[in-house]
């Protein structure tokens, strides 16, 4: 058993596929319409295309509006990246105008920071131990 899908929800699918490609660096890997404005939209990460797929996943349902602005509230992360440096990573994003709520932090041997998708989540990166 292989985790093949995940997903975030957004606000908007047409900003969160612009900063999660052109910020972030996903490719897109599937765009479907799905009802009148909603797409099924997916992303990969170009290190492994055929890997896990995000979900942009529209906030359409009160529930889930409810349980993603709660973990914002209360400073909680709804996914985790893995990056090779959190620093560097950290700073490329700063450069491109992403707004962390956390600054990289060590944490034995793991070095994580957050930052706002803007489109309703906290994300978080990782350096895990080699």
């Amino acid at each position: 058993m292989k985790i093949h899908l995940t997903s975030v929800f957004v606000d908007d699918q047409a900003k969160a596929e612009r900063f999660y490609t052109e910020i972030l660096g996903f490719v897109k890997k599937h765009d479907v319409p799905v009802g009148e404005k909603d797409r099924w939209l997916t992303v990969v990460s170009p290190e492994d295309p055929d890997g896990t797929e995000l979900l942009l996943e529209p906030l359409g349902h009160p529930a889930a509006r409810t349980y993603r602005d709660t973990l914002v509230e209360d400073g909680i992360p709804l996914a985790q990246f893995a990056v090779d440096d959190v620093r560097a990573e950290y700073e490329r994003l700063r450069g491109l105008g992403v707004v962390f709520t956390q600054e990289p932090l060590e944490m034995g041997p793991v070095t994580t920071a957050v930052f706002d998708d803007t489109c309703g989540n906290l994300i978080q990166i990782a350096t895990q131990p080699r």
